[in-house]
Parts: structure tokens; sequence; C-alpha cells
């Protein structure tokens, strides 16, 4: 898992052959006039979603883990809590893993929860159980799928 301030970007950039891609997107994005959907940048390897959707309770946030593919949120409107827990150390399934989704949803409690805010971002690797979009209100937000190395 990473956290840390868009301008440093570019230190990231080295550890997938996407990344530089991705975060070039979220450089020129203007947010105002972002299509709310999918955009895809390399068919199969790099999907941005622009996403404006209702925060949840903490209670109600499920873990989610993915195989193929590494997530880079964005929050764009306004502060984004999440939750983490190592995915090795999750024991409780929601359901079974969803190859076609490429998602798996857990019930287990976080390890750590911290706040991501606009002009930063996070990225989760296939080990990073994690949980996002806690909070009140709407938030308006990227989440880049990008295919493992």
């Amino acid at each position: 898992m990473i956290i840390a301030s868009l301008a440093d970007s570019a230190r990231y950039e080295k550890l997938n052959p996407l990344f530089r891609q991705a975060f070039d997107f979220v450089r020129a994005a203007d947010p105002a006039v972002l299509e709310p959907g999918l955009h895809v940048l390399v068919e199969g390897a790099l999907i941005v979603m622009v996403n404006e959707t209702a925060m949840k309770a903490p209670e109600k946030a499920r873990m989610e883990v993915h195989n193929k593919f590494i997530d880079i949120h964005v929050p764009l409107s306004r502060d984004e809590r999440f939750t983490w827990k190592e995915r090795a150390a999750l024991e409780k399934p929601f359901e079974p893993f969803q190859e076609e989704k490429d998602a798996q949803h857990y019930d287990d409690a976080e390890e750590t929860s911290f706040t991501v805010r606009p002009g930063q971002f996070a990225v989760f690797f296939p080990e990073d159980a994690h949980a996002g979009c806690i909070g009140e209100g709407v938030i308006r937000k990227l989440v880049i799928k990008v295919k493992t190395a």
C-alpha cells in the first residue's frame, strides 16, 4: 500500500510500467469536466473509473481484494477514509472470488484506517485488503485499475 501526494507520483512510476500513464491522466484531468464512468486508456490493462458515489458508514464497509489489478484511488471532491488489512490475515469471506470482476469481499475488521485528501492518492496491491468511500455525503473520485506487471 502507498499513500502519497500527487506531487510525488513520479517517485512511484517505476513500480509498474503503466503507472506513468495512469498518473499522466490524473495530472492532465480536469475533475470538473471528467465524465462519470469508464475511460479505457489501455484495453484490459489500464482503466480509469470516474465515480460519484454516496459514502458509507464504517460498519457497512467491506474489505476488498484483487488478483490481477492494482487499484489507485484519487479523491477529487473531499476527504475519503479507507480501512486496510493484510490480505494474508483475512478470515471472513463474504463471497467467493469473482473472476469476472477480479474481486472478493470480506467482513473482517480493519487493522488500520487513514484519510486520503484531494491532491493525494492511495495505491492498493493484490496483497492489500482495503475498503474506501467511508464517510458522509457524496464523493467524486477516480479509481484507476492497473494490470499487475
